[in-house]
């Protein structure tokens, strides 16, 4: 089915990288004060430098990704609003431990905001683990790692 397929982003998906992201991100800027870096973040530059991944027609969800050495790093995951629920986000943090694999990495590492509560529900029930909490400039973040093996 075209909406459960995930695809490499191209630049007529900037837009909708920028919009669905935005929408994600949104209700958490009240929460913790600051606007969250994935809404500031150079969309047209990731999309150019093949880091990003999205799923629907029209777009309901995108994945943010940088590989290095030991590790993948999820930079970012948004799913839009109204695909809460329907399994958006499951199918992306699958595809997100896949491509891992794929690139013969054993790790995918991400932080998310200390305020960001829900996320610190989510995240350990897909086999993250906590590694540290840190203060980076204005964002207090919870860093996760999740071994693949």
């Amino acid at each position: 089915m075209e909406r459960e397929r995930i695809r490499q982003a191209v630049t007529a998906d900037v837009l909708a990288v920028r919009a669905v992201t935005d929408a994600a991100y949104h209700p958490y800027i009240e929460r913790i004060g600051v606007v969250p870096q994935p809404m500031e973040a150079d969309h047209a530059a990731n999309v150019a430098g093949g880091k990003v991944f999205v799923t629907g027609e029209p777009v309901v969800g995108l994945v943010v990704l940088e590989a290095f050495a030991d590790h993948l790093f999820l930079d970012s995951i948004a799913v839009h609003p109204d695909a809460h629920g329907s399994g958006v986000g499951r199918r992306l943090l699958r595809f997100v431990d896949a491509r891992a694999r794929a690139l013969g990495l054993s790790e995918v590492r991400l932080y998310t905001n200390a305020m960001m509560r829900e996320n610190q529900q989510i995240y350990p029930k897909y086999g993250y683990e906590v590694v540290e909490r840190r203060v980076d400039g204005p964002y207090d973040r919870v860093h996760y790692r999740k071994r693949l093996l």
